[in-house]
């Protein structure tokens, strides 16, 4: 990388489904090195292929990398809105003789393929057309072929896989424009790349071996080739590659499971890179480390339990502001019942106990519950079994000691513990009981801790629910 030349990476998916976790890994990386170096990261849409691209992936694309906190800087770019441009490009090349029209037809080059491996060769197809004079081409349909090297070799100095080395009668005249004047994928990505300004092109393995016949490209049209950097694709922890009956695949799954963000993409980041020990760390952090050089070059295996925990660390650690404003934007995406504003003021207000075992945003949510529920509340099984008679007795007797006590987190607990010692008791069998009727789940926050969101007579009342006098 040049000392003085800006670092300009691109994420280019095509629109043809949802964005893929795999897919947002790749992103992230990009966005990453482009922060880190001060540099700026693109976003283009590789849509030529008319008959899969679709406005709602397209849209899927842009709400995955929002949801992600990917900002990319400028507008999208739409590869079907360039091609144009790409024919110019094959049509300068032709002008420098780095490229040549050819005639033959889709029979004429499988028969020599057949050929080829009739003769244990490699199918390629060396067309009589490369070297032909233009005076000799028939009026008909053609398409534009890199005329690449036949002899020597062309590295690529990969970030991640290291230099790999082809050599050059391996690789194919690529077609550039077919006969209706379309660009292939592989023309239009090497245009866009340069028109872009991009230095570094980092994207999955998949495409190593592009990059050998993309350099050619680069090279043929006079350009300057970016640095690549190939990384390993994401596995699931069976070492396969990752596939629907491994779980999640797309990006807005996991949103809708309620992961946050800053999870999300420190969890992505560990796959595969390292800094040391580190599991847990900022945004900040990993903009701040990042490096192409500590990418690993073995798939990595995606682990739900280690996102778990992850994602757990990230809510405890969030500002309960943000927090609380996270779960109102999750309620909003997943058309829950709004709340209404006492609850989101309950919300705000009691963040710091609900999140203590959250590792996502519904588990926030469902230790709320207790209020967001009207009464009278449903049980689980837990709630029903901790709710026998013995226990709906001892809750009843509990009601008249709660009538005058000053409603504070310590005092409730200074009564309640007096309570269980006077009925011969442990704390735990009056307070599971007790948490079972103010919540109706046999897990919640701290019990005085709900008593006082609760507040005095909301409190009582839903003990008589379960434990009327009489």
């Amino acid at each position: 990388m040049s000392a003085t030349k800006p670092v300009i990476t691109r994420f280019a998916p095509s629109p043809t489904g949802y964005l893929h976790i795999g897919g947002a890994r790749t992103a992230l990386i990009n966005w990453l090195f482009a922060r880190h170096h001060g540099g700026t990261f693109l976003l283009r849409i590789e849509d030529t292929d008319r008959a899969r691209s679709t406005p709602e992936a397209t849209e899927a694309i842009y709400a995955g990398l929002r949801w992600l906190g990917l900002d990319w800087d400028g507008d999208a770019v739409s590869q079907f809105a360039r091609i144009a441009r790409h024919a110019e490009v094959a049509r300068d090349m032709l002008a420098r003789g780095t490229a040549y029209k050819c005639f033959a037809t889709q029979g004429e080059i499988e028969a020599a393929r057949e050929a080829a491996r009739a003769a244990k060769q490699p199918p390629l197809f060396h067309s009589p057309w490369r070297d032909a004079d233009p005076a000799d081409h028939p009026d008909l349909p053609f398409v534009v072929r890199l005329k690449a090297p036949k002899t020597g070799e062309t590295v690529v100095n990969d970030h991640v896989q290291g230099s790999i080395t082809w050599k050059n009668e391996t690789l194919d005249d690529l077609i550039l424009l077919r006969s209706d004047g379309v660009p292939t994928y592989m023309h239009a990505v090497v245009v866009d790349d340069h028109d872009m300004g991009v230095t570094h092109v980092i994207r999955g393995d998949d495409h190593l071996t592009n990059a050998a016949r993309q350099s050619l490209i680069y090279q043929a049209a006079g350009w300057d080739v970016p640095e690549f950097a190939h990384v390993p694709l994401i596995h699931g922890e069976d070492g396969k590659k990752l596939s629907k009956r491994h779980g999640a695949l797309g990006v807005e799954e996991y949103r809708d499971m309620g992961y946050l963000p800053a999870a999300m993409r420190n969890y992505l980041i560990r796959l595969g890179w390292s800094h040391g020990d580190d599991e847990f760390f900022s945004t900040a952090q990993a903009i701040e480390w990042f490096n192409l050089d500590s990418l690993g070059k073995s798939p990595a295996r995606f682990d739900f339990k280690k996102l778990e925990n992850l994602s757990g660390q990230h809510i405890r650690s969030s500002d309960n502001a943000d927090l609380a404003r996270e779960v109102l934007a999750f309620v909003a995406s997943q058309n829950l019942p709004p709340l209404s504003d006492r609850q989101e003021t309950q919300l705000f207000e009691t963040m710091d106990q609900l999140k203590e075992r959250a590792k996502t945003l519904p588990e926030v949510l469902e230790m709320a519950r207790y209020f967001l529920k009207e009464r009278p509340l449903d049980m689980d099984q837990r709630a029903q079994e901790l709710l026998d008679t013995v226990s709906r007795g001892m809750l009843n007797r509990l009601t008249s000691r709660l009538q005058h006590v000053s409603w504070s987190a310590d005092n409730l607990e200074i009564e309640i513990r007096a309570f269980a010692e006077d009925e011969g008791q442990k704390l735990g069998k009056v307070a599971q009981p007790l948490r079972a009727a103010l919540c109706g789940r046999g897990v919640s926050p701290s019990v005085f801790d709900m008593m006082v969101t609760l507040g005095r007579d909301e409190t009582i009342a839903r003990i008589l629910d379960v434990a009327p006098t009489g």
